[in-house]
Formats: structure tokens, C-alpha cells, sequence
């Protein structure tokens, strides 16, 4: 796990181990993520289903109910594929617009 810190935003590339020891070390990690937006780049594996995708459901909504942005890369699962609280997107640009679009949102207190 490659954990790179922007700005309010912490990006956490995974590259080898499986999305239930990624899930485990987050949620080990939370207290020190827990003010920042969190990108999940899954970008690098290729063999991702929507049930491994759902192992994020609690910590994204424990995550934005704290009013923070979560947000997953992934080309090979669908964004319609996963539960409504899971955000999901192909490429690292779009997670930081959506992370910037839910910030205005806040701001606004849409």
C-alpha cells in the first residue's frame, strides 16, 4: 500500500495484497486519514469484482458521513455496479474533480 499525501486529499494505491487486507490495514490507519478526502487507486489490479468493491461500504459511509470525500479508481468494475455510497471512477483526474465538486457542495451545504 502507497500512501501519497496532496493537500487535503490522501491518495492509497494498492498494487498487491487483497482488498480484504486493504480494507483491514484502512481501517487500521482511519485515525490518521480521517480529515482528509481518501482515493482508493485499485487502478494496477485487474481481477476486482462488485462484491470486493462492497468491502468498502462501511468505511465510505463512516467517511462521508464525517463529510469527507471517498472515492474508488477502477476501470474494471462499474460505477453503477457498486451500492449508491461507493463512489467509483476510471481515472485518478475524475476522482479529484469529484472530490472538488463535493467540496463546493459542502461549502454551499447543498
Amino acid at each position: 500500500m502507497i500512501i501519497e499525501k496532496s493537500g487535503t486529499t490522501t491518495i492509497i494505491t494498492q498494487e498487491k495484497a487483497t482488498i480484504i487486507e486493504l480494507v483491514a490495514a484502512l481501517n487500521a490507519q482511519y485515525e490518521s486519514l480521517k480529515n482528509d478526502n481518501i482515493i482508493v487507486n485499485l487502478f494496477s489490479l485487474k481481477k476486482i469484482t462488485s462484491a470486493d468493491i462492497a468491502e468498502f461500504l462501511l468505511l465510505s459511509q463512516k467517511h462521508r458521513k464525517a463529510k469527507h470525500s471517498f472515492v474508488i479508481v477502477t476501470q474494471v468494475v462499474a460505477y453503477d455496479a457498486a451500492a449508491d455510497e461507493i463512489i467509483i471512477v476510471p481515472t485518478l483526474q475524475e476522482a479529484h474533480d469529484i472530490i472538488e465538486m463535493e467540496e463546493i457542495e459542502r461549502d454551499l451545504g447543498i
